[in-house]
């Protein structure tokens, strides 16, 4: 089958260490759907190149000069919202990965990972899709493990499903319902329908009532 331009995923490379720079752009060239379309070497730099190239997906570098790729990521998503930004790093502290997602990152990978997850998440991302790395995602679940198993090993709220008290720990922490469906992986319907079915449950008047009986039970706190 031929592949037209129209069914390329156009990639834009944000990483300031050349070498590590060549080794992706080998990766992504061996890919016949993949076309990279430009590098930038700082945040900056990025942020510039992706309002005039308009790529698909953006592979990010966290640490960067000029401005950071988390920085770069907000940015980019305000004007840009279609990019698909998916964070390549050394990073994986809880701070790197949930400001990533907070800013609108689709995806979080380490650079260890091997070229098949790289290729399987670039395409993930560039569908409109959210992909995490199978060490940040077992980190998502010791973290939600902790955070609703606080108060003597009581279960918060147990009228709520595993993943509604998911949700609702993460509308504690002020995230949006877009905030939530990018880092669970949900569609922004489901995360809604979640949100309408906590507020039944817990007979919240509206978002901030749920929000002050979360926090009251000790969620939304740093974990």
């Amino acid at each position: 089958m031929t592949i037209t331009e129209k069914d390329r995923l156009r990639i834009l490379l944000a990483d300031d260490h050349p070498m590590f720079c060549e080794g992706l752009v080998s990766i992504l060239q061996s890919e016949e759907t993949f076309e990279v379309i430009g590098q930038a070497s700082n945040g900056i730099e990025v942020v510039r190149m992706a309002e005039e190239l308009q790529p698909d997906v953006i592979l990010m570098d966290v640490n960067m000069p000029g401005k950071n790729g988390i920085e770069a990521t907000r940015d980019i998503i305000l004007t840009s919202p279609h990019i698909g930004v998916l964070i390549l790093t050394m990073f994986e502290d809880d701070s790197s990965v949930f400001s990533a997602m907070r800013a609108g990152a689709r995806g979080y990978l380490l650079k260890g990972a091997q070229k098949k997850e790289i290729v399987r998440a670039i395409n993930v991302v560039g569908s409109g899709e959210a992909i995490f790395s199978a060490v940040i995602a077992r980190k998502m679940m010791f973290y939600f493990d902790a955070v609703l198993k606080r108060t003597s090993g009581n279960v918060l709220f147990p009228q709520l499903a595993t993943r509604e008290r998911e949700v609702l720990e993460w509308i504690a922490r002020d995230m949006s319902n877009a905030d939530i469906s990018r880092l669970m992986g949900l569609s922004l319907k489901t995360i809604r329908n979640h949100v309408s079915n906590i507020l039944s449950k817990l007979h919240a008047a509206d978002r901030t009532h749920a929000i002050m009986l979360a926090r009251e039970a000790g969620m939304g706190g740093n974990g």
